[in-house]
């Protein structure tokens, strides 16, 4: 039997991700769990912010920002990036962070993110709460440590994290792989004597 509960906001797990903004000299970093890819051609996605967060109008000013990847390591400065004001303080030094330079926008990236994506706001949609920043994706950093011998880039070894009903979760076990459950088994060859 299920219970029913009034309308509320329970699509977890949720990216956890720290969202840089505003310029060289002027920037913070906001923590951000409402965000994810709208189009794929052109690559676009959004986030959502409350405008009374500092770094709404930091992005509303220079409308770009960019989406930068949480990993295991980083949880604390996650959660700090989320929970203290840049009005107040440096999120940068409180967190212990590095400023990367944007190179398609402004914004810094974080030296620490395995991907950086640097976006371009398209639109602002207010919605309540919160206002969607619906944006096109201009470019992504990718850190070099992620990189195997052959090329690919391994981002299942960066341990990223993501955020689930007021908590932080790292990425667990594989359990498949995309079309899997319809993919047909090879057949094993056999040898002939």
């Amino acid at each position: 039997m299920k219970q029913n509960w009034k309308p509320g906001t329970l699509v977890y797990p949720a990216p956890a991700v720290l969202v840089t903004c505003g310029k060289s000299g002027k920037s913070n970093l906001i923590t951000v769990a409402w965000t994810g890819t709208i189009c794929t051609n052109p690559a676009m996605l959004y986030i959502s912010v409350r405008p009374e967060r500092y770094s709404y109008n930091l992005i509303k000013e220079n409308m770009e920002f960019t989406v930068n990847l949480t990993t295991r390591d980083m949880v604390r400065a996650t959660d700090l990036c989320g929970v203290v004001s840049g009005a107040d303080k440096d999120k940068w030094e409180l967190s212990g962070l590095t400023p990367y330079p944007g190179v398609a926008v402004n914004c810094p990236a974080i030296e620490q993110s395995p991907i950086s994506i640097e976006c371009r706001v398209k639109e602002i949609v207010p919605l309540g709460s919160h206002h969607m920043f619906i944006a096109d994706v201009v470019n992504i950093l990718a850190d070099e440590r992620y990189f195997d011998n052959d090329g690919r880039f391994d981002l299942e070894r960066a341990q990223l994290i993501n955020y689930s009903h007021g908590a932080y979760y790292g990425q667990g076990l594989r359990l498949g792989t995309f079309g899997f459950s319809v993919r047909k088994k090879k057949k094993r060859q056999t040898k002939h004597k």
